[in-house]
């Protein structure tokens, strides 16, 4: 039986995702403001946001960033990617948010790669929809990481792009 005890911490290091890379942190501040808001990231990662959260979901033209913001503060996940997307990478993308709750998919205009995932605080760079630090991220960050209201909603609010 203790044999038993010592393998279990093994077994679950092994079972346990890898540790992901290339993650950038900030120190985003939370506040409910209306109107336009620079923020220091492209796309943001928290931050001043507006009152009311945009609902969670695919969508097809650019969101409001100060809606989007306040979604990551309920510990949502903003998947953003250039306009140009290939449409096999876009439909990759669109499967794997359909039917997830607290994910966000959008393309972002001028976007500095193919894809950037963001959570509050903390956002990654991918080359594209098939990197495989994209499902560790959003298991790690959706309804987790330091979002400041993690279990608020992400629905019943603002449901219509920019």
């Amino acid at each position: 039986m203790k044999r038993a005890v010592v393998l279990l911490p093994l077994l679950l290091s092994a079972c346990a995702s890898p540790p992901l890379r290339g993650v950038h942190t900030f120190q985003n501040a939370s506040s409910h403001i209306t109107g336009k808001v620079t923020y220091p990231q492209t796309p943001p990662a928290g931050g001043a946001h507006n009152p009311v959260w945009q609902n969670c979901g695919s969508y097809a033209q650019p969101l409001y960033d100060e809606y989007a913001v306040h979604s990551l503060e309920h510990g949502a996940v903003w998947i953003t990617y250039r306009p140009d997307l290939a449409p096999q990478q876009l439909r990759q993308l669109q499967q794997l948010v359909d039917g997830r709750p607290y994910l966000l998919l959008s393309p972002y205009p001028n976007l500095r790669v193919a894809v950037v995932v963001s959570a509050w605080n903390a956002q990654l760079d991918l080359s594209s929809p098939s990197d495989p630090q994209l499902l560790p991220f959003i298991q790690t960050y959706a309804q987790g990481g330091s979002a400041p209201e993690i279990g608020a909603p992400c629905s019943g609010a603002y449901g219509e792009p920019a």
